[in-house]
């Protein structure tokens, strides 16, 4: 099965989903993650609230959704954006399209408490998603 996390960064809440659903599902999926304006990083946030929970994403990295490549696109079962913005990307594809809002946990204004308090909300929200999508979804 392939699996698409989508957000416009591809920094922090896709990339969070990505290594989340790679712990939770296993090497029987193929799960990828991009972004419609990569940032070209992922997040030290990101990284630090996976790392809390014992999963690394740091071999992960941020690409725009057409690096992927073709054979992947061409046989995605499930397309999950994360974003709760405007600009959310979507696929001119045939897909299960799934969509879970989840604020972007990236704020300048916000202290370095309060970023971690956000970026782990974040991801124990995608885990519950996450967990949900398995049960319905996943025989």
């Amino acid at each position: 099965m392939n699996i698409l996390f989508l957000c416009v960064g591809n920094s922090a809440r896709s990339q969070m989903a990505e290594g989340l659903a790679k712990n939770m599902l296993g090497d029987n999926f193929n799960i990828k993650s991009a972004g419609s304006k990569p940032s070209g990083e992922i997040h030290p946030y990101a990284i630090a609230c996976m790392d809390d929970i014992g999963i690394n994403i740091r071999d992960q990295y941020s690409k725009h959704i057409d690096n992927l490549d073709k054979e992947f696109m061409s046989n995605l079962d499930y397309v999950i954006t994360l974003c709760a913005e405007e600009v959310c990307p979507s696929l001119p594809i045939a897909t299960k399209r799934l969509h879970w809002i989840n604020e972007d946990p990236v704020n300048i204004n916000y202290s370095d408490k309060q970023l971690k308090y956000a970026f782990s909300t974040t991801r124990d929200n995608i885990f519950k998603l996450i967990k949900k999508f398995i049960i319905l979804n996943i025989k």
